[in-house]
């Protein structure tokens, strides 16, 4: 008898609880004797590096990141400088007064970021380079090129080559530029601090 007292309180417990619950309602699909919810869930992108790694390999990927974060804000400053001058120079109507300006903005360039651009590493060098056209969408030859001329663009890449630099190379993310791509993603979301 007490089992049977039981078993009905729990049930009416049950039921009391059951219709005070309240549901979130999804769409479904119903296959066969099957209601299968359908739910569309947000994109979550997985970065993260291998975690078992030699010393040499910890070593190499903390002066990556190390690099990465120093570069990374001068890349997002050219970007901001190439909006700004795309849209001064979109005000001047004649070829001549953007040659002139622009040869204004190169000498005020070159006098700020000089003693700046002249302590970087480099390798650091190469991912600003690369990092640079992540931000602007545009390889560094091509912006110069755009800017200041074909002339002035073949003269700083045939300088750079000398040094083993090449204005030209592309930024991969998903090839071998990865590991900086994921440095950089993590910067965006707070993950690395600048």
């Amino acid at each position: 008898m007490k089992a049977l007292l039981f078993i009905f309180s729990f049930f009416i417990c049950n039921g009391m609880l059951a219709q005070n619950r309240q549901g979130v309602l999804v769409k479904a699909v119903i296959e066969g004797n099957d209601t299968l919810p359908c739910t569309t869930l947000k994109t979550v992108d997985v970065f993260g590096f291998k975690k078992n790694i030699s010393k040499k390999e910890a070593k190499r990927r903390t002066k990556l990141i190390r690099n990465v974060v120093k570069v990374y804000p001068y890349a997002r400053l050219a970007a901001e400088k190439l909006e700004e001058y795309d849209r001064m120079l979109a005000e001047i109507p004649s070829k001549e007064g953007r040659n002139k300006e622009m040869k204004k903005v190169e000498k005020a360039i070159v006098k700020e970021f000089t003693p700046t651009i002249e302590e970087l590493t480099f390798s650091q060098g190469l991912i600003l380079l690369k990092l640079v056209d992540r931000e602007t969408g545009k390889t560094t030859y091509h912006i110069v090129d755009e800017l200041r001329g074909k002339m002035r663009a073949f003269f700083y890449q045939s300088i750079a080559r000398l040094w083993h630099y090449n204005l030209k190379e592309q930024y991969d993310p998903k090839g071998k530029d990865r590991e900086i791509e994921t440095i950089v993603q993590q910067i965006e979301r707070g993950e690395i601090t600048l």
